[in-house]
């Protein structure tokens, strides 16, 4: 069983926005593989299928970007799925936009959506797919920037990107990190795969702001 979880704030103000960029993935691959999420009697969204063997659920929190550990701890006790089967897909203000890295485990790395989730399952040895949202924005001004859509100039690399990314949930779906990985670095012209270091401590970068942050 593997379970995707694309991280967001939920309600149509907060929809296309760079912090949503987890949900747009989902609704990528659900469209292309002609899926649709319904509402849970609990706070998230689901989807679920088969496909080359592999049962998989999709996951969409519907609680705020910082409480998005709820939702998933809710979603764990009623499906069990092994740590290593889940892959979380999140925004990232340190890589460029439409810009794509994996991660097998490590840290929250500043980001507030993962840092609910490790602090309400209690382990963070879960895989990452991070997606380059860019960092053009003046010091302070960081929670306005992530909550903000991409501008006109950067949909040809988010589409890009997002192809790509729909493309790599589908190759962990049908055989996990390690699929993904090779595919990932077959397709950057069969260069070593950058995986960060789960040990290296990221920036905390992410400020404090409102619960939608």
């Amino acid at each position: 069983m593997y379970l995707v979880v694309g991280l967001g704030n939920p309600g149509s103000e907060y929809e296309l926005t760079r912090h949503n960029i987890g949900f747009q993935i989902l609704d990528s691959f659900a469209q292309k593989n002609r899926l649709k999420f319904r509402a849970s009697k609990k706070d998230y969204y689901y989807s679920e299928g088969t496909q080359d063997s592999s049962d998989f659920f999709l996951m969409k929190p519907a609680s705020y970007m910082n409480l998005s550990g709820v939702p998933l701890l809710e979603f764990l006790q009623d499906h069990p799925v092994q740590t290593e089967n889940i892959l979380l897909l999140v925004d990232d203000v340190n890589l460029p936009v439409g810009e794509i890295r994996l991660r097998r485990s490590g840290s929250d790395g500043g980001h507030n959506g993962i840092k609910s989730i490790i602090y309400h399952l209690q382990y963070d040895s879960f895989p990452r797919l991070r997606f380059g949202i860019g960092n053009n924005f003046d010091k302070g001004e960081m929670a306005d920037f992530v909550l903000d859509r991409f501008s006109k100039e950067e949909e040809a690399s988010v589409s890009k990107g997002i192809e790509f990314a729909t493309e790599l949930v589908q190759k962990f779906i049908s055989g996990g990190f390690k699929a993904m990985l090779d595919f990932y670095s077959a397709r950057m012209n069969q260069k070593p795969p950058r995986i960060d270091n789960p040990h290296k401590d990221e920036p905390k970068n992410e400020e404090k702001g409102s619960k939608a942050d």
